[in-house]
């Protein structure tokens, strides 16, 4: 059974930092692709960070270039996403998705494979 479980978010004054988890099972992790989306209310999901499934290369949303960092440890079977100087733009629920790239090398697409329940950021004074 897949399992992706996020966790990590809570509340954060402006220029605070959060790291977000991504626990999985079930699939054979080193072949996925990962990324981190978010859905603010009223708004589309979109990526935030992406990393290919071998690691070898990462993506940002322009709006969190330098600010978040986008990480995974195959042998715990996890992805990580440290966000600092989180500013109120950044509140929203952040998901995790996990697409399979083997035997390719490849980034999420954000249209297949699994996603985890999710886990809300805020960021208020």
């Amino acid at each position: 059974q897949v399992q992706l479980v996020e966790s990590g978010g809570g509340l954060v004054k402006p220029g605070g930092s959060l790291r977000l988890s991504c626990a999985t099972s079930g699939f054979t992790f080193s072949n996925y692709a990962m990324g981190w989306y978010r859905q603010a209310p009223g708004k589309e999901r979109e990526l935030v960070a992406g990393i290919t499934n071998t690691a070898s290369n990462t993506q940002y949303a322009d709006s969190v270039k330098g600010r978040f960092t986008i990480s995974r440890d195959d042998a715990n079977k996890a992805v990580y996403l440290q966000m600092n100087n989180l500013n109120p733009e950044d509140t929203a629920v952040y998901f995790c998705n996990a697409e399979d790239c083997s035997p390719h090398i490849c980034f999420t697409s954000g249209f297949f494979g699994h996603w985890g329940q999710g886990t809300q950021v805020t960021v208020s004074s």
